[in-house]
């Protein structure tokens, strides 16, 4: 999925909470942050993501201008 967010123009909203994804894939999720420019939301809630995946994602989040909504609840 991150593979095809760096590459997808017209996705903007995505739900992938409750879908087991850990640090690995929120990195991957926050490497494709970093290029994508048509997402507005993204779900990720209630997944196993500590610290570590969430700050990468924050760190994505410094370059990424399209994303409004960011859902990380537990």
């Amino acid at each position: 999925i991150a593979d095809a967010l760096q590459v997808n123009s017209s996705l903007k909203s995505l739900n992938l909470g409750f879908n087991r994804i850990t640090d690995v894939g929120a990195q991957a999720l926050a490497g494709a942050l970093r290029v994508n420019t048509t997402l507005e939301t993204l779900e990720i809630n209630d997944n196993p993501i500590t610290d570590v995946g969430a700050q990468a994602i924050a760190d994505a989040l410094q370059v990424n201008s399209s994303l409004k909504s960011l859902n990380l609840g537990f």
